[in-house]
C-alpha cells in the first residue's frame, strides 16, 4: 500500500535530502527545487515511509528500484533542461525521475517495459497532476519514432551500448545522458548530436544502475 499524506515531517525530510544533495555537487537550483516539491514517499510503498527521503535506492518489485535521488538530480542536471524541452525517457519505473522532469516543465514521454509497473502508474493518482507527462508500454531500444525528434534523451537503467535508434531520435544540438557499461559499475555519459547524425560523447562519474533489457515484459 501507498500513503499520500504529504505532512510536515516529510516536507522537513525533503528539505534535509536536497542540502544533502546540493553538498554532494548538484548546483542546478530547479533540480533542487523540483525535488523539493515531490514528495518521493508517493512512489513507494508505506513500508518505507520512515527511510523513503535517505538518499539511495529502494526496490519497488519486478527486480526494479527508485534511484537514488543524488542519481535522478545528477542526470536531469547533465540534461541542461530548458522550458518546453521534449524528452524522452527510457526506464519510467516508480515515474518519479519522469515527475522532476516534469516539475521542470519538460514534456516528457517515457517508456516502461514491465508491464505491471506501466499499469500500476496508470492508476497512481498524483501523476495526473501533469498531464504533459506520456506514458508508453514498450521497448527502450526501440525509442518513440512516431514522436520524434525529441530535444532529450534520458535513459535510467544500464546500456551495454549506445542504443543507434535512440541516438536518430535526438534532434541535432539534442543532448542524450545515458549510464554505458556491464556489470556492477557503469559509466555516465552525455552524447551531443550533430547535425550530420553523429555525435560527441563526454564522460563523466560511475554509478551503478539496473540492466536494460530488450523486449517488453507482460
Amino acid at each position: 500500500m501507498r500513503t499520500f499524506e504529504d505532512s510536515y515531517r516529510h516536507k522537513g525530510l525533503r528539505r534535509q535530502l536536497v542540502d544533502v544533495i546540493r553538498q554532494k555537487g548538484i548546483t542546478d537550483e530547479r533540480v533542487l527545487e523540483a525535488i523539493l516539491h515531490i514528495p518521493r514517499h508517493f512512489f513507494m510503498d508505506s513500508a518505507f515511509d520512515k527511510i523513503a527521503y535517505e538518499d539511495r535506492a529502494f526496490p519497488i518489485g519486478e527486480e526494479q528500484t527508485i534511484s537514488q535521488p543524488y542519481t535522478v538530480a545528477y542526470q536531469s542536471q547533465l540534461l541542461e533542461l530548458k522550458p518546453f524541452d521534449k524528452v524522452l525517457e527510457i526506464g519510467t519505473g516508480s515515474a518519479y525521475q519522469a515527475c522532476v522532469l516534469a516539475e521542470m516543465g519538460a514534456q516528457v514521454y517515457t517508456i516502461e517495459r514491465q508491464k505491471k509497473l506501466f499499469d500500476l502508474n496508470k492508476q497512481f493518482q498524483y501523476l495526473k497532476k501533469y498531464p504533459r507527462l506520456k506514458f508508453f508500454f514498450g521497448d527502450g531500444y526501440e525509442g518513440l519514432p512516431t514522436y520524434a525528434p525529441f530535444d532529450k534523451v534520458i535513459v535510467t537503467a544500464a546500456a551495454p551500448f549506445i542504443p543507434p535508434k535512440l541516438v536518430e531520435q535526438l534532434k541535432p544540438g539534442g543532448r542524450m545522458v545515458i549510464p554505458v557499461g556491464e556489470g556492477q559499475v557503469q559509466r555516465m555519459l552525455r552524447l551531443i548530436r550533430h547535425e550530420d547524425g553523429g555525435y560527441t560523447q563526454e564522460i563523466f562519474d560511475n554509478f551503478s544502475f539496473v540492466p536494460m533489457v530488450e523486449g517488453k515484459n507482460n
